[in-house]
């Protein structure tokens, strides 16, 4: 399991990495960060701003409920880029605080996400809620990029692999 959860913090770096690539197009084309901050594929869809809060957001809960620690809680009132990295940061700090040994017991732990209705089993509310949710956001993020003109592509958001020595 920590293996998986970890997996949270290498995709929150590699949205950082966009989020500076985003950075970079804003000033090379001369327009204000908040336009792609606040763009969005859809008009019914929440902007790259609540995106990234959303993955961001999942990768806490799902840290916490299946470690049975009490999450930190974070205002979604980042308006900028370097508020959105900086709250990048702070789940990345959370997540790495995590032992191994805290999510003994993950797979059957009963879990009641603060204000959701009902309780789950550990494994259930990973891999059927948890996972998609955030590579929902992940991908939405790139997405929203993409269409604003980002010079981004697969291996942007796929990022490094580690290879065998």
């Amino acid at each position: 399991m920590y293996a998986q959860i970890t997996q949270f913090t290498k995709m929150l770096h590699t949205l950082s990495r966009l989020l500076d690539k985003a950075q970079g197009h804003a000033e090379a084309n001369k327009c204000e960060s908040a336009v792609i901050l606040n763009s969005r594929l859809s008009p019914d869809m929440l902007p790259l701003t609540c995106q990234v809060q959303m993955a961001c957001g999942t990768a806490t809960l799902a840290t916490s409920v299946l470690s049975g620690n009490q999450a930190p809680f974070f205002e979604d009132t980042e308006k900028t880029i370097p508020e959105l990295k900086a709250r990048i940061e702070k789940t990345i700090a959370y997540i790495t605080s995590m032992k191994e040994s805290d999510f003994n017991g993950w797979e059957e732990r009963i879990v009641a996400p603060t204000g959701w209705a009902g309780a789950f089993i550990g494994k259930d509310y990973f891999y059927q809620h948890a996972v998609p949710n955030f590579y929902f956001h992940m991908v939405t993020a790139y997405a929203v990029l993409r269409h604003k003109g980002v010079k981004i592509g697969k291996m942007d958001y796929i990022g490094h692999l580690p290879f065998m020595k």
